[in-house]
């Protein structure tokens, strides 16, 4: 790292780290906690690590939530990720961040900025009387979408019933919280009844919920432009959901919270860095060999990964399958701190089976069957097979590696 004096028509003449691509990449690792000294902690540190962990229905080895914690852990049991996402007393609760995703408990007061702008959004409503009522029955204890009165009002992916829109205004408004799952369902309570009093007192003003969540994402990211921190919980963007001062409010957050000005290779735009971050590691510790969900949040800003590791990343789930490339959930292969490649995996029985895989360097190849075999092991899988390969011709070497 070396320093550069800004322009002369910068608004400051302070010096700029200049960082080489390699460091960005390796920066971002280690903050988010995939590089360097593993993650203290457990699964709790993970979440306090990464600031949150995105929540999503899809379930192919694991749940997207469970494979965060993977990535970083090595094999982690199941039950070890529920106790501290959502045991009790609640340690962590679920809010609208970067998408729906899990938070540490001592977090939720800082996203009041957006519960504020939920409270006077214009957008349609469920009716008054289904809002009193879900209203009533939480003051008479936790439920369910089910045991609030079901929740699609016919078929239909978004068809939800009043009672499921009434609960998600709640919840999106704070006077709803779910701070632990049945059978993956939310469980909804009253905040009053399921955080912490340390949580419930604070009411930070929107100035100190963007200086606090500023400085997080800085942390989580380790390097990043003014979009990337803002899209980190996206305290812009949509504006429906943030206040009508939130790009003010994010330039400010930034110049206050005593970020290191750099310049990246390769970087289009400037960019800041946390001060920690550029400090060189006590002990560089190594980097994992995992797969990676495509909701973990090192990779889930989609503009960020191309940038940082040159590797194009979208979510072929929703496509029809004759337009998928990769695959129905193909999973990033992280190896020696770059992405190399893609596994797009299924279970059948005992077996872990990649459907299709793709590796961009050959020399990753024993990195990714190691990677299956870990994944395998972690799920309970005793055997791995391998259906379809590119480039075609490593596909008798990676079998014979996985023997």
């Amino acid at each position: 790292m070396s320093k550069h004096p800004l322009s002369a028509s910068s608004a400051q003449a302070a010096p700029v780290e200049q960082l080489s691509a390699e460091e960005a990449r390796l920066i971002a690792l280690r903050a988010q906690g995939l590089a360097g000294q593993p993650v203290a902690g457990g699964v709790a540190g993970v979440l306090r690590r990464v600031g949150a962990v995105q929540l999503d229905t899809i379930s192919v080895l694991a749940r997207s939530h469970e494979l965060v914690a993977y990535a970083r852990l090595g094999p982690v049991g199941r039950d070890a990720v529920e106790q501290a996402l959502w045991g009790q007393p609640a340690a962590a609760v679920e809010y609208h961040t970067h998408a729906n995703a899990v938070i540490p408990v001592e977090t939720w007061p800082y996203f009041a900025f957006r519960r504020r702008a939920w409270r006077v959004r214009a957008r349609p409503e469920p009716a008054a009387a289904a809002v009193a009522e879900v209203r009533a029955r939480l003051r008479e204890g936790p439920l369910t979408v089910s045991e609030a009165g079901g929740g699609r009002s016919s078929p239909g992916w978004w068809n939800w019933s009043e009672a499921k829109l009434a609960l998600e205004l709640l919840y999106l408004r704070g006077e709803a919280v779910c701070t632990t799952r049945r059978a993956w369902k939310r469980v909804y309570d009253l905040p009053e009844r399921a955080l912490p009093e340390s949580a419930l007192a604070a009411d930070p003003s929107d100035e100190e919920c963007f200086r606090h969540l500023v400085s997080q994402s800085a942390r989580a990211l380790g390097v990043g432009t003014r979009r990337d921190i803002a899209e980190y919980f996206r305290v812009t963007l949509p504006a429906s959901i943030n206040p009508p001062g939130a790009p003010a409010l994010l330039d400010a957050a930034i110049a206050g919270a005593g970020l290191v000005a750099v310049r990246v290779e390769g970087w289009d735009a400037p960019a800041f860095a946390d001060r920690a971050a550029l400090a060189p590691p006590s002990v560089n510790g190594v980097t994992r060999t995992t797969l990676l969900s495509p909701f973990d949040s090192l990779i889930w800003e989609r503009k960020r990964t191309e940038r940082v590791f040159g590797f194009p990343l979208s979510l072929e789930a929703y496509k029809p399958k004759a337009d998928r490339i990769h695959g129905y959930f193909s999973m990033p292969l992280l190896a020696g701190g770059r992405l190399v490649g893609r596994v797009d995996p299924a279970r059948e029985g005992t077996t872990l089976v990649a459907r299709r895989v793709s590796l961009d360097d050959p020399a990753a190849l024993d990195a990714l069957a190691a990677a299956l075999r870990e994944a395998a092991a972690w799920t309970g899988c005793e055997a791995v097979r391998v259906d379809e390969m590119q480039p075609k011709s490593l596909l008798p070497r990676l079998r014979k590696a996985l023997r």
